[in-house]
């Protein structure tokens, strides 16, 4: 008697363990990061968590040079909330990714970058870990335990990979413009 394999050569019974405990892990980064996020974008929009609020947001961004400060806090809070709550829910995930990817890449290279790696010293550890993760789940998708299951833009995929960091990089890159104005 013999046992079936996968193409691989692994038994079917291991395949089937292996695509559930990659459907997990996923499910854990998505909840996980994106979460964080909606929790992160809930200070800036809401004031929720002790966070400033949306009037204090608007100033913060406005002092970092970004005018309108109240459009750039819209755009930031809801990046960060709407695009963690899309990655939590694994609903439409390129999008979420892109949003959480493009306002990790600004917060980086406008705030971050200048104080070095460390995040004790207010450098750009934690959002390039934030970038990261958005990065690969732009690339691998959301796994099986997710809405976005079963669709098209929900496999993982090259071309959506690179779809969602060239997104967030054009939205990066035309905020640091705008802000340059």
């Amino acid at each position: 008697m013999t046992i079936p394999s996968t193409p691989w050569g692994r038994p079917v019974a291991q395949a089937g363990s292996a695509v559930i405990a990659t459907a997990t892990g996923l499910l854990l980064l998505r909840v996980v990061v994106g979460l964080t996020m909606a929790a992160h974008g809930s200070q800036k929009l809401f004031g929720w968590f002790g966070g400033e609020g949306f009037q204090g947001t608007a100033k913060s961004f406005a002092g970092l040079g970004y005018e309108p400060g109240t459009l750039f806090a819209v755009l930031g809070g809801s990046a960060e909330f709407f695009g963690g709550l899309l990655l939590a829910l694994g609903l439409l995930t390129p999008l979420g990714a892109a949003a959480v990817l493009g306002m990790m890449l600004n917060a980086i290279v406008a705030v971050h970058l200048k104080a070095g790696f460390f995040a004790a010293t207010g450098g750009f550890e934690y959002p390039l870990l934030i970038a990261a993760a958005a990065a690969t789940l732009g690339f691998t998708g959301p796994g099986r335990f997710a809405l976005d299951a079963g669709r098209p833009w929900g496999r993982p995929s090259l071309v959506t990979g690179v779809g969602v960091l060239g997104v967030a990089l054009a939205a990066s890159v035309l905020a640091l413009l705008v802000k340059a104005l």
